[in-house]
């Protein structure tokens, strides 16, 4: 009895071992994915689009603010020391201005990216899943340089991918 008991231990972890050891595992470069995708690069223009408006804009915030820095310091000398004191004010006020744009345009960036790449994200992973499911893999891995993958000699489905996307 003892004997059966323990041979029934021995198959069951003997088929679980098969099981497990039979995963198929492919991988894929999710980065090199989402940089192809047509929709990336329509993101990619409009992120840009914007980061030009936010120059332009902080360029002439810091143009005004030298200009005046300029002017008043031409004007020191000859303005009273409340003027002065007044005029110094108002330039540190300027300046943290700027430096509150920079920040505020840094957050903005970041949400507004953020927002245009959740749906090429979501539409890159369904179609991974898609492709992951119709070759029979149990795992797929980011293959991305610095996404954690050693040894990637599985097969790279980015191809498979990049048709089940249509390009």
């Amino acid at each position: 009895m003892k004997q059966l008991k323990t041979l029934v231990i021995a198959l069951v972890m003997f088929v679980g071992a098969q099981a497990s050891a039979q995963s198929k595992v492919a991988h894929i470069d999710v980065q090199a994915l989402m940089t192809n995708m047509p929709e990336m690069k329509a993101a990619q223009s409009q992120l840009d689009k914007i980061k030009e408006n936010y120059d332009k804009e902080y360029k002439t915030m810091v143009q005004e603010y030298q200009t005046k820095m300029q002017k008043y310091e031409q004007e020191a000398p000859t303005a009273g020391e409340a003027l002065n004191e007044s005029r110094s004010k108002e330039m540190q006020e300027m300046g943290g201005r700027i430096q509150q744009f920079q920040q505020s345009v840094q957050t903005d960036l970041g949400k507004k990216e953020m927002e245009l790449l959740k749906p090429i994200l979501e539409k890159a992973q369904k179609a991974i899943q898609k492709v992951a499911t119709a070759k029979g893999f149990d795992y797929v891995l980011d293959a991305t340089t610095g996404g954690g993958v050693l040894v990637a000699n599985g097969p790279d489905i980015l191809a498979d991918v990049k048709k089940e996307l249509g390009f």
